[in-house]
């Protein structure tokens, strides 16, 4: 089965950028949100099998989200990402239920499809 990708980032060139990586990963874009709060409702309606969160919301921070997501029924596997590479400690990233914190300047060269995909 096909991963279900859901970025939640305020940046959407970004998320252009993420959309191209994790379909050449050969997972699918299900959906895009650009805050904490239209990331919880899109993941509510469409069920992504896994999340790429931006730490740095405009409406909360990716952390309470991923803890949020990570507890949903479904329990979608969770991606934080950042461009600054010190706020992805790996305790904050344990604590969030999320599989992994990836900076943005590295994501083209992180293994998204076992991060994103658990391939």
């Amino acid at each position: 089965m096909t991963a279900s990708v859901l970025i939640v980032d305020d940046d959407p060139t970004f998320r252009a950028l993420a959309i191209r990586l994790i379909a050449a990963c050969g997972m699918t874009v299900v959906g895009e949100a650009a805050s904490v709060a239209d990331g919880l409702s899109m993941a509510m309606q469409l069920k992504p099998s896994a999340a790429l969160v931006d730490v740095g919301l405009p409406d909360g921070d990716g952390f309470t989200l991923a803890r949020e997501l990570a507890a949903l029924p479904w329990r979608p596997r969770v991606v934080l990402t950042s461009v600054q590479e010190d706020v992805g400690s790996p305790d904050a990233v344990r604590r969030s239920g999320a599989q992994a914190f990836v900076q943005k300047a590295d994501l083209p060269g992180a293994p998204l499809k076992r991060l994103l995909g658990g391939a």
